[in-house]
């Protein structure tokens, strides 16, 4: 895919007044001066190395919505501090007023295309993505309007009363394109019609992506010139690439490559990201709930933690991990509420994705602990792209994911109302039980801040009671940082990665 540049509106004035408010919500990493043999500066471009191609035509309703906002394509009206907290994004500010509804008032900037950001624009984008299939996550069990109202503001409205909708519209899947995306056919195309930073003018397949600076960006000019953007499944070709001076940023370094790389350029942050197995208890052999009662016995999570992580990930405690720091207090201990039954040889289907370099071990290790209790397992591993649609139908009896709990929308809530209800629209556990369905919906209508994270971990209990999903390890992220290289953005919630402050 490819579009002309458009003529960019000179907008010098505002970039620079609004340059002291870029200071990043995340811990930024750098090392040292300029790398020898680079210009440095704001003539030069980043070369990137991504872990997950797209698997949707980078669609913003997706999985693919994370590249987007990772690479400071994409925006939504909030964004996330380093708190989780609703933080300005489009909108600068907004008001409560009434159970159902909220105005956004918008800042001033414009699409990559060069048109203004109006409250029709947003209001269009927004009823698009209600109307998307599947649902974005963000939107999960959740109905709205949006409308124009005046010149500079949007209003939202719900169909119930939804008091952390500033968070739900912080999700990658509710980023706000210019009415020109929405005219492809059969798609949304995000070439050029973004808000951020850099501008997505070229898309090689599923194996790079080339991205300008957007001159225009309402928050100021980028200091890097460009992207240059690498899909690299292979986790030792990442760090590879590092290590050899190829690219600049390497997300995802395996913890099998950590050491190899020097103390300086890799970088240690803790997630919201746990690792579980998934089975499917719609169909298959663990619609048997004893036979997922046996799965989850079998299950050595210690054995993850220390042996496959090497000490890189905690063992798994729930659906939120030690990064949500609320939970560890207040987490309700699960009832079990089936008893085992002897597996006598039944055969699984376990697969996973290699584009996590340690989710192909963890698989085996699981064969291992499966085979012992008396399954019989046979395990797939693919490319990630090449496996969603697949998983999503309910064709594996079992499945490892790596899932940041707080991505799509920042609220404890959301992820499982899209992962573990009847209707999620990202229900790889096939999960449809009418005491989860309870719990989440109740969490769903409590405003109070510390009675809706008590009502997660009711919520938390009733899913894994059903031996559905089995918490396995909550995983700290390495990013490979090459030297000279500054303003990394290392973000717990995993939405960024690059932005304006991001050279070398």
């Amino acid at each position: 895919m490819s579009l002309p540049r458009p003529t960019r509106r000179p907008r010098l004035l505002t970039a620079l007044l609004l340059t002291p408010l870029l200071t990043g919500c995340f811990a930024e990493s750098g090392a040292g001066p300029a790398a020898e043999g680079t210009d440095g500066g704001e003539d030069t471009r980043l070369r990137v190395a991504l872990a997950f191609p797209p698997a949707e035509r980078l669609s913003p309703y997706g999985a693919d919505a994370t590249i987007l906002s990772r690479l400071g394509v994409t925006e939504g009206l909030t964004s996330l501090d380093a708190n989780g907290t609703a933080a300005p994004a489009l909108a600068e500010s907004w008001r409560r007023e009434g159970p159902r509804r909220w105005v956004f008032t918008l800042r001033e900037a414009e699409f990559q295309d060069g048109t203004d950001v109006t409250p029709a624009a947003v209001a269009a984008a927004l009823t698009h993505a209600t109307g998307a299939k599947p649902v974005p996550a963000a939107l999960t069990g959740v109905t709205l309007t949006a409308e124009a109202e005046g010149d500079h503001a949007v209003r939202v409205t719900t169909g119930a009363p939804d008091p952390v909708l500033p968070l739900r519209l912080a999700g990658p899947g509710l980023a706000v394109l210019s009415p020109k995306a929405y005219g492809a056919k059969g798609g949304v195309d995000p070439v050029g019609t973004g808000t951020g930073p850099f501008e997505l003018t070229r898309v090689t397949g599923s194996t790079a992506a080339t991205l300008d600076r957007y001159d225009d960006y309402w928050g100021g000019r980028a200091q890097a010139a460009g992207l240059d953007v690498r899909f690299v499944a292979d986790g030792t070709a990442r760090a590879n690439a590092l290590r050899t001076g190829d690219t600049d940023v390497a997300e995802a370094i395996p913890v099998a490559q950590a050491a190899t790389l020097d103390a300086d350029t890799r970088r240690e942050t803790a997630t919201t990201r746990t690792t579980s197995l998934l089975l499917n208890s719609g169909s298959g052999p663990f619609a048997s709930a004893g036979l997922r009662a046996a799965a989850r016995a079998a299950v050595d999570t210690s054995a993850l933690a220390k042996g496959v992580y090497e000490g890189h990930a905690d063992a798994g405690a729930g659906i939120y991990g030690p990064a949500v720091t609320w939970a560890a207090a207040g987490r309700v201990q699960p009832v079990g509420r089936a008893k085992a039954t002897r597996p006598e040889g039944t055969l699984v289907t376990l697969a996973t994705y290699d584009n996590r370099p340690e989710l192909p071990e963890v698989a085996q290790v699981l064969k291992q602990q499966l085979e012992k209790a008396g399954f019989a397992v046979k395990l797939v591993v693919r490319d990630y792209s090449r496996l969603e649609s697949d998983a999503l139908a309910g064709r594996f009896d079992a499945f490892v994911l790596a899932r940041n709990t707080l991505v799509d929308t920042g609220d404890p809530v959301a992820v499982l109302a899209s992962d573990h209800t009847c209707e999620g629209g990202y229900n790889i556990a096939r999960l449809c039980d009418s005491e989860v369905d309870r719990a989440v919906a109740e969490a769903e209508a409590t405003a109070d801040t510390g009675k809706r994270q008590d009502a997660a971990l009711a919520a938390e209990a009733e899913i894994l009671g059903t031996d559905a999903v089995v918490p396995l390890v909550h995983q700290r992220v390495i990013t490979g940082i090459g030297a000279g290289v500054k303003g990394v953005r290392l973000d717990p919630y995993e939405r960024v990665l690059v932005g304006t402050g991001t050279r070398r």
